[in-house]
């Protein structure tokens, strides 16, 4: 009997449940998921599964927690290697996954998340080449400064950061927007990481009644 459950979005569209999931599964959670499939914007079934009608949302261990952050927080108390050991790095962590979760706007409105298709060349426009480069500026100084014990942004360790970046790789992966030799490094770095890999083989097992045409016929 699991300690609870983890609501997602289908996986092909849902960015931020893949970084709930995330957090979820490197924290070794015991929980039941639940898969919601999305319709392009809040669902009466999101509504009435979750507090605020967002996904991610977990319930472990008696702990009712929503929003991506605060679930990185409860489950680097499970796996405080989420987040690095060094205090100084620690910060840099927290303050790069705090401007992910607040910001790139352009980003996801110009290249929504699709775990199943290319559209090479779409949604490059000044608000979304802006959010690519200040993306771009992140991953090099953090690896720069932090990175270079393995192929993650502080090193060996898949942890919370990479958790949340994990989705702008996907768009990158999708889209296809130009990107230094060091990013396509670090984008395939995520992408073949095991759980990463395990989102997307989920993602192309859904059924076909969950596609929604708003996400497929872009371009």
């Amino acid at each position: 009997m699991s300690d609870g459950k983890l609501v997602i979005g289908n996986r092909r569209y849902s960015s931020w449940s893949l970084r709930g999931w995330l957090l979820v599964r490197l924290a070794g959670l015991d929980v039941t998921e639940v898969v919601i499939p999305l319709a392009g914007g809040v669902t009466l079934a999101v509504l009435d599964a979750t507090p605020a009608g967002l996904v991610p949302y977990l319930e472990h261990g008696g702990a009712r927690i929503w929003e991506s952050l605060a679930i990185a927080e409860y489950c680097a108390e499970h796996a405080p290697s989420l987040w690095p050991a060094d205090k100084v790095a620690r910060a840099l962590a927290r303050s790069i996954a705090a401007e992910m979760h607040a910001g790139f706007r352009g980003l996801r409105l110009a290249m929504p998340f699709n775990a199943c298709r290319a559209f090479p060349g779409v949604g490059r426009n000044p608000d979304s080449l802006a959010d690519i480069a200040r993306v771009e500026e992140i991953w090099a100084e953090t690896r720069a400064a932090w990175g270079g014990g393995g192929p993650y942004l502080f090193g060996a360790g898949f942890g919370a950061a990479d958790a949340m970046f994990a989705p702008v790789v996907g768009r990158f992966l999708t889209y296809e927007p130009e990107l230094s030799a060091e990013s396509l490094a670090y984008c395939e770095a995520v992408r073949t990481h095991p759980l990463v890999d395990e989102w997307y083989r989920g993602a192309a097992d859904e059924p076909e009644a969950w596609l929604l045409e708003k996400y497929e016929g872009i371009g």
